[in-house]
Order: C-alpha cells, then sequence, then structure tokens
C-alpha cells in the first residue's frame, strides 16, 4: 500500500511539474501533446488519479487545445492573407496577358498594314521608273530630231520649208518640248527618291513594330509562366488552408471532448453553491453547445436568481390550484399570485416526473412595485423558468445531456436558458434577447431600462472579469462572484 501511495504521489508530482512549473515549459509542451492526445488517454491517465487531479489534467489538456486553436486560427488567417495575395498576383497576371493579346494582335494588325503599304510603294515606284524610262526615251528622239534639223543645209531648209519662218518655229518648238520633258523627268526622279525614302520609313517602321511584337510575346510567355508559378503556390496553399482547417476542427473537438468531461466532474448536487470558476466552465461549456456567449449568459443567471442563490421563496399551496396563490417558505403566510392557473397542469406534470413534491418546491414570489403585485410569481430554478416556457425548451435539452433535465439543476438550467436565450435572437442583439427572457415580445421602456440596462452594464463587467480578473468599483456592485 505504500508503495501505491508513494507511485501516485510521483505520478501527481510529475503531472503538476509538467503543468504548472514555469521552469520546464518545454517539457511540459512536449507531455501536454503526449497526455492529452486523446480523451481515452486522458480517462486512462485519470484512472490513477482523484477527481480534483484528473480534473486539473483536463483543464490543462483543455488550456493546452484552446492554446492551439488559437495558433491555428492565426495560421488560418495567415495562409487566408496569403491566398487573397497569390489570387490578386494571378489576377493581375490575368489582365496583364490579355492586354499583352490585345497589343500582340494590334502589332500583327500594324505589320500587315505596314507590308501592305510597302507593296503600294514598291508598285509606285516601279511604275514611276517605267515613266523615268519613257521620259528618257522621248528626250533621246527630241534630241535626235533637234540635232537632225541641226544639221540640215540652207538650201536643204529652203527646199523643205514654204517658209523660211516654219524652220524656225518648228525648231523652238522641239527646244521648248525638250525642255518641259527635262522638267517632267526631274519630277518624276524626285517623285521617285520620295518613294524610295517613303519605302525606307515604310520599311524601318515594320522592323521596330516586328521587334515590338517579338518583345510583347516574350512578355506574354514570361507573365503566362509566372502565373503558372502563383497558381501552383495557390494550390499548394489551399491544401494548406484546408489541412489548417481540419486541424482546428480536431483541436475544437478534442477541447470540446474534454471540457464535456469536466462539467461531468463538476458533478452538481442541486442547490449547492458553486464558486465562480465551477460556473464559468459550464457557461463555457454552454457555449459549445449554443454560440451564446458566457458573460451574457452569466449575467441573465445573476440577474435571475444572483448565479443560483435565489431560486424562490414561495411555495405553491394546495389550496392555490385554481386561484394560484402559495405561501412565503420562511413565515408560512399567504403569498397571492405564486403561480399563475395556466401555469400550474405544467408545473404539477414537471415537479411529478421529477419525484418532487409539488408543494414543497420553491419558486418565485409575485413581484411587487409601488405596494402593488406585478404579474406573477411561479419561475423555476436558477433560469427562473416559467413551467410553460421550460415545457416548450425541455426536449431540446435532454437531446444534448441525453439525460431527463431538471430546471432546478443549475448546469442544466445554464443550457436551457442559453438555448432560450439563443432562439430569441441572442446571437445577433444580446439586448432584445434579454428583454424577450424577461417580458415577451412587447417591454415598455422602463422595463428596458430596469432590466435590459442593468443585463448590458453587468455582461461588459464580466467579459472583462473573464478576460483580466479585474473589475472597476461599479462593477463590484453588478456582480456577485461566489468564492
Amino acid at each position: 500500500m505504500k508503495i501505491k501511495y508513494l507511485l501516485k504521489l510521483i505520478l501527481l508530482f510529475t503531472l503538476i511539474s509538467a503543468f504548472i512549473l514555469p521552469n520546464f515549459k518545454s517539457f511540459a509542451q512536449v507531455n501536454l501533446e503526449e497526455a492529452c492526445q486523446s480523451i481515452e488517454k486522458i480517462e486512462e491517465a485519470c484512472q490513477t488519479l482523484s477527481d480534483v487531479e484528473c480534473r486539473q489534467l483536463l483543464e490543462e489538456c483543455a488550456k493546452y487545445y484552446e492554446e492551439k486553436s488559437a495558433q491555428i486560427e492565426k495560421d488560418i488567417t495567415k495562409t487566408e492573407q496569403e491566398k487573397k495575395t497569390l489570387q490578386n498576383q494571378i489576377y493581375i497576371l490575368r489582365k496583364k496577358i490579355k492586354n499583352l493579346d490585345y497589343q500582340i494582335y494590334q502589332s500583327n494588325l500594324a505589320i500587315k498594314d505596314l507590308g501592305f503599304q510597302v507593296e503600294d510603294t514598291e508598285s509606285s515606284i516601279e511604275k514611276t521608273s517605267l515613266k523615268i524610262r519613257d521620259s528618257r526615251y522621248q528626250l533621246a528622239d527630241i534630241l535626235q530630231c533637234i540635232y537632225e534639223e541641226d544639221q540640215k543645209s540652207l538650201i536643204e531648209i529652203l527646199l523643205s520649208e514654204k517658209k523660211l519662218s516654219d524652220f524656225f518655229d518648228d525648231l523652238m518648238a522641239l527646244e521648248i518640248l525638250n525642255s518641259k520633258n527635262q522638267e517632267l523627268l526631274e519630277t518624276i526622279k524626285s517623285l521617285k527618291s520620295s518613294l524610295e525614302s517613303e519605302k525606307e520609313l515604310l520599311s524601318e517602321e515594320k522592323e521596330d513594330t516586328e521587334r515590338m511584337l517579338k518583345i510583347q510575346t516574350l512578355q506574354k510567355q514570361e507573365s503566362a509562366k509566372t502565373k503558372e508559378e502563383q497558381e501552383y503556390f495557390l494550390k499548394l496553399t489551399e491544401e494548406e488552408y484546408q489541412k489548417y482547417l481540419q486541424e482546428k476542427e480536431e483541436t475544437q473537438k478534442k477541447a470540446a471532448e474534454i471540457r464535456a468531461r469536466i462539467f461531468e466532474l463538476i458533478g452538481v448536487p442541486e442547490g449547492e453553491q458553486l464558486p465562480f470558476g465551477d460556473l464559468l466552465v459550464i457557461a463555457e461549456w454552454v457555449y459549445g453547445q449554443t454560440g451564446v456567449r458566457p458573460a451574457f449568459l452569466l449575467s441573465i443567471i445573476t440577474q435571475e436568481s444572483a448565479l443560483g442563490r435565489v431560486v424562490g421563496e414561495c411555495y405553491l399551496s394546495e389550496k392555490g390550484l385554481e386561484t394560484g396563490d402559495g405561501v412565503f417558505i420562511q413565515s408560512g403566510k399567504k403569498a397571492i399570485r405564486t403561480m399563475s392557473p395556466k401555469q400550474v397542469p405544467d408545473f404539477l406534470n414537471i415537479t411529478k416526473e421529477l419525484g418532487r413534491d409539488s408543494f414543497k418546491t420553491p419558486v418565485s414570489c409575485v413581484m411587487w412595485f409601488e405596494g402593488k403585485p406585478f404579474g406573477w410569481g411561479g419561475a423555476m430554478g436558477p433560469a427562473q423558468f416559467m413551467p410553460r416556457t421550460w415545457m416548450s425548451i425541455r426536449d431540446q435539452v435532454q437531446a444534448i445531456i441525453g439525460r431527463f433535465p431538471n430546471p432546478w439543476k443549475i448546469e442544466d438550467a445554464f443550457l436551457a436558458s442559453a438555448l432560450y436565450l439563443k432562439k430569441q435572437g441572442a446571437l445577433s442583439n444580446e439586448l432584445t434577447a434579454a428583454m424577450r427572457y424577461f417580458s415577451g415580445s412587447e417591454w415598455s421602456k422602463w422595463e428596458e431600462k430596469f432590466y435590459g440596462g442593468s443585463i448590458t452594464k453587468r455582461t461588459n463587467c464580466l467579459q472583462v472579469f473573464i478576460d483580466h480578473g479585474t473589475m472597476t468599483r461599479d462593477c463590484e456592485g453588478r456582480i456577485f462572484i461566489p468564492k
């Protein structure tokens, strides 16, 4: 027995050292990773530990997985940003490639057009060259005629022409024709030179456009290659992103299993006052089931029953089954309007199913305002459910916890309260949900200020206390923190 006890102490010391001592942080991480692999492995370790020690191990494992989940969330955010960056780069490259396609198309059209212009210019040059050749032939003929006329003797001129003046007129006409042909030849030569210059310019422009086309084609190939690389990395990033999501889901699942096990270990007896840490554990477990914020839920339960301390100061009396009257628990005196007769049948069924004495089960007394009763009493348990409202949510609670729910059992009350608040829209508007919890679908500004305002301020105080463990003097008056 001593050896077994000693081994147990050694194991406990090892666990405490691994989980708590700051000088063994890296060793603690290794041990946590091994010890918290699965709920089955934790349960196996818990077989050699007390409930307190087991719960400590579970708390450390829950913290480990919550930190791991937070780190995975950071990795997911980083990967999402990388995905967006790559997607933007790919989008830009696609636009760039498309623009280059347009430019290449335009360049090809320009090259074709310049080719046609060069061909037209070459054709014009060829035609002009023919004109120059013809003009030269004509000039040669004229010059030959002039030469032949110059070689005639005076007798030949007198014999061939009727008048001497006709000879000189013909010779003058030939001279004028020669001069005109010389001018035309120079004009044609100038035109040819101009056309050849234009052809050279067009050829150069065509060559420049062809070089630009080559550059654009290379740019397109380079952009397409870069785009292909970016798409490859995007695919890798998507795989990594999905891997992180899967890891996050598995981590959250393990954390939820561990929190559920802690919830079971708490094993709250009805009516027992719990420390705030245990109440927060319950609220966090409920958050995992419903999504209702722990600080908001704790604020509601604080408002309704001071976190389960005050669950009713009246009993329904047997004489009040039809009238709804009851008695004060402390004095035994008559308490009017303890429960609406419409609520009584459901209340009797609930207490019967739970094996409770219907007339010895505490419920809330009627509220009083300015010396007059306000509404009806009859609210049950820490969450202060009216019997009919409890019946509307009971099956949902049972489906989650796997047993018959009890409105006076604090963990059942927490879960039922969160489910009802969620149904009233707590995930999007906590104030509206709180007011519907208190007074149904319609409420006055007075009720909103009295109840809703108090809930909102206390929720903010509780959130600061949960996050930082501190509170202002104003918050101290709004929050009851059980030791």
